[in-house]
């Protein structure tokens, strides 16, 4: 075998590799010469079959396996002569088998991974996240899960901030309807967040049974965007408004939290462990949104196009997936590769500069780290240890809690070379609820 390289950009390569015909006749002879042993044709005896017809029936298949594996083997053993690393999947052109004579010669065009430098890190800016939890932050979440479980009475009275009302509404764009619930009601609590303010504002004040003419002008940065800059007019009838009745803090309520013998001082020091994983959760989580972003700006690497457009396509199948998870009919669903290329792109360059990362300072996570994962996945669940042994009955689910463990190290690397300030927050800010 002989292979030479060409170089057709800087992470282009083009390979022609030659191997000698004989040992592939000599290879497709033998295995077809062992199918004649036991080949069953009509009219002849097991193993009886004329060595010819043999050919005709079983030829092409064998020739073709043959074919395949010597260009397998050959190329892998092209690359490692030539400390070559493959990105994606060569594209590989020969000849058709019956039209070589002496020589098999074949091509294959590939991407090499790109050689990715980390630099110093040391003008990096990172701010770590500090937060003295307090008993008015075990309050504060105490009221909101009181909240949760409030029940609802009907009022004859007008509708205020933290009240139910039961709505159907029709909306419309210069005097185009764009939404209707139709003859079915929505109910939604005034002031709950996570809708534009100046909509809730408009529901307040009005009893069950009247009606409501208002419109709202989105700014031009709204989202969703298809309401950005636009005048919408919402026209909403008030079928129901109806007042929370919240639960008392005591023994009952205790025990619908899971303190089973509705001790509510206990109550109070469980949540308040909750909080003390749920902020490290947080604080770790806005250090590793830092550190990804700061590598991502500060090192630069040039990405191979195979390995974007396999992320393009994992991301397509994850999008198609998730909708249909939401029942949506994804034949209906176009997704063009350019709605994916920037995200995946900036996914392909921090999985490249992970992979450097950890192989120039031998960062895999250990077993111990590995376990200390699944350990952390197992807090939430109430039979911890059923977490675990599920994790480790089958090696392949190890990869995940592996994965992130190993994360975990590259983030702490990076925060030992960066520059770490602590930034104080406060609960509402770190939580995301400010």
């Amino acid at each position: 075998m002989s292979a030479t390289v060409e170089t057709t950009s800087n992470l282009g390569r083009r390979i022609t590799v030659t191997v000698p015909m004989q040992p592939i006749i000599d290879e497709v002879n033998q295995r077809i010469n062992r199918i004649a042993r036991t080949a069953k044709l009509a009219g002849f005896r097991p193993g009886k079959v004329p060595l010819r017809m043999v050919e005709q029936q079983y030829g092409a298949q064998v020739r073709d396996e043959v074919l395949s594996s010597t260009v397998e083997r050959t190329f892998t053993d092209a690359i490692e002569e030539n400390k070559l690393r493959v990105a994606g999947f060569p594209d590989i052109q020969h000849k058709p088998f019956g039209e070589v004579v002496e020589e098999f010669e074949y091509t294959a065009t590939f991407e090499v991974f790109p050689e990715v430098v980390i630099g110093d890190l040391s003008k990096v800016k990172i701010e770590r996240p500090t937060l003295e939890l307090g008993e008015a932050d075990v309050k504060k979440t105490v009221d909101v899960l009181v909240k949760q479980r409030a029940t609802y009475e009907p009022v004859k009275r007008a509708s205020k901030k933290g009240d139910k009302v039961s709505i159907s509404l029709t909306a419309s764009i210069d005097g185009e309807q764009v939404e209707s619930t139709g003859d079915q009601s929505i109910d939604l609590i005034l002031g709950e967040g996570g809708r534009y303010p100046e909509f809730d504002e408009n529901l307040i004040g009005n009893k069950a049974g009247s009606e409501k003419t208002f419109e709202i002008a989105y700014p031009a940065d709204h989202k969703p965007e298809q309401l950005a800059g636009k005048t919408v007019v919402y026209q909403v009838k008030f079928n129901g408004v109806e007042q929370a009745k919240l639960p008392a803090v005591d023994a009952e309520f205790a025990r619908t939290l899971g303190v089973e013998d509705g001790d509510v001082e206990k109550m109070y020091a469980e949540i308040k462990v909750s909080l003390g994983q749920e902020v490290d959760k947080r604080v770790k989580a806005r250090l590793k949104d830092q550190v990804f972003n700061a590598l991502i700006e500060n090192v630069e690497v040039e990405l191979p196009n195979a390995l974007v457009g396999v992320e393009i396509n994992r991301q397509m199948e994850m999008t198609k997936h998730n909708l249909q998870q939401r029942g949506v009919d994804v034949s209906n669903v176009t997704l063009e590769p350019a709605m994916f290329e920037e995200q995946a792109k900036r996914a392909t360059k921090l999985r490249l500069i992970l992979q450097e990362i950890v192989i120039q300072n031998q960062l895999q996570a250990t077993p111990e780290q590995v376990r200390a994962m699944v350990d952390q996945f197992g807090q939430s669940f109430e039979r911890p240890e059923d977490v675990v042994r599920w994790y480790y009955a089958d090696p392949k689910r190890l990869d995940e809690p592996a994965a992130l463990a190993t994360e975990e190290n590259v983030v702490n690397w990076v925060l030992d070379n960066a520059k770490v300030s602590n930034k104080k927050f406060k609960f509402d800010e770190l939580m995301g609820n400010a």
